[in-house]
């Protein structure tokens, strides 16, 4: 299973690519796609999966009952992770034929992880299509290092260890190679360099790209660590471990007759807000329960018999910060899956809902924890709270406890991901 995990966070270097995983899973276990633009003819058990934006995927299994009688079981998590995104007209040259790319930073990663570190590009390009409103879109993935972000030497700041802001306009502008003259400017003719490396990869000429989306991500492969090999260290693993989690027992448990229908939700853009058309805060997963149901008083039915599990990673106890944690609330990496609480409801979870998920991990037998924040200091708020502004869910906020969240490479427990997947089967058994 962990090997498993580890090929598809190998493979899942931005959002387009991870979302891409999921549906080729997905087909291989038997769903079919359904778009919105269609008429959708749904049978009791029949599995589907819709996709928004290429970035975000929807997978449900109908269920025996009526969705108005028996309700759905979602666990939703999010498919992007921090990174650095390539601005348009990216290429700078400088002495010596350097060329750096000018980049903007996507959410909240912390910026010195991403020195000094072997980087690729990955995202979507579009080219021309059948008419103007539809461009043909095609997934890239470069799969090798072609930049870094070097760091200033010690001696050039010799207090760079007693901390130094950073600016992303100045300091992490990756470099991406050296270009003579001759070579620059037929890159330039071309559409710049970045398009070059793209066209390449994709095997059309550099002409042909219209716009991108293109991120950069650390080249480092997911690997276990620790002297029995019991940790986990990846990018990206939050969210994609949820995410990957709700694959597995998705796909685990997708052929068990069930009275409620399951829905597998992996929205986008959790990092910046979910202020999109395929993010949480969206009517996405509203429409597709409506279609589901039906009927508008099928769906109000539906959605006061469901329950949802928010799955976002959750902070592992820091075995060198202890004074940051609540001291009887702290998980820690290895301990089980994590219930998440905040008094302030910057989480879903009420006593309710962790009575839910508490039970539930109790009839998996897998352990569980708390994550509760040091009440001087404030947390941050994830999908469960967002989507509860669209749908008035019962629900819980969950997640494995993992250190260095947002870092270029983060790091949890094995252990702690078979628990999680053994509990998401067991919600959907």
């Amino acid at each position: 299973m962990i090997q498993r995990l580890m090929t598809l966070l190998d493979g899942a270097t931005c959002n387009f690519m991870a979302v891409d995983l999921m549906k080729n899973k997905l087909r291989e276990a038997g769903f079919e796609e359904l778009r919105a633009e269609d008429a959708w003819s749904l049978n009791p058990g029949g599995k589907y999966y819709v996709l928004k934006n290429g970035s975000a995927v929807f997978a449900f299994v109908v269920g025996t009952g009526k969705p108005a009688e028996a309700g759905f079981r979602i666990i939703s998590s999010h498919s992007d992770s921090p990174c650095f995104k390539i601005k348009p007209n990216a290429e700078i040259r400088g002495d010596g034929g350097v060329v750096k790319l000018n980049v903007e930073k996507y959410g909240g990663g912390i910026l010195y992880t991403w020195f000094d570190r072997p980087l690729s590009i990955s995202g979507r390009v579009m080219l021309r299509g059948k008419d103007a409103l539809h461009p043909e879109t095609r997934l890239v993935d470069l799969g090798r290092p072609v930049a870094t972000i070097p760091h200033l030497a010690i001696h050039f700041n010799r207090a760079v260890n007693e901390g130094n802001p950073l600016s992303v306009q100045k300091d992490m502008l990756p470099v991406v190679g050296i270009y003579d003259d001759a070579r620059w400017e037929e890159a330039k003719a071309r559409g710049g360099v970045v398009k070059c490396l793209v066209a390449e990869a994709l095997d059309i000429a550099p002409e042909e790209i219209l716009q991108y989306e293109l991120c950069l991500y650390p080249a480092e492969k997911a690997r276990l660590i620790g002297a029995g090999g019991e940790l986990l260290q990846s990018g990206r693993l939050d969210d994609l471990e949820m995410a990957f989690a709700s694959l597995e027992a998705m796909i685990a448990a997708c052929e068990a007759p069930a009275e409620a229908t399951r829905v597998m939700a992996v929205f986008d853009n959790e990092e910046t807000g979910s202020g999109t058309k395929q993010g949480a805060h969206s009517p996405v997963l509203r429409s597709i329960f409506e279609r589901i149901c039906g009927s508008s008083e099928d769906f109000y039915r539906a959605v006061a018999r469901s329950f949802m599990v928010s799955a976002d990673n959750a902070h592992a106890w820091h075995p060198n910060y202890n004074e940051k944690y609540d001291p009887t609330n702290h998980p820690v990496v290895g301990g089980g899956p994590a219930i998440k609480i905040n008094a302030n409801c910057k989480y879903m979870t009420d006593a309710d809902g962790a009575a839910v998920f508490s039970e539930l991990c109790r009839e998996a037998g897998v352990p569980f924890q708390y994550f509760v924040n040091h009440s001087d200091v404030a947390g941050g708020s994830t999908l469960g709270n967002i989507l509860t502004g669209q749908l008035d869910l019962r629900g819980v906020d969950m997640g494995a406890a993992i250190w260095a969240m947002h870092s270029a490479a983060e790091t949890g427990s094995a252990a702690d991901y078979e628990s999680t997947v053994k509990v998401f089967t067991r919600f959907w058994s």
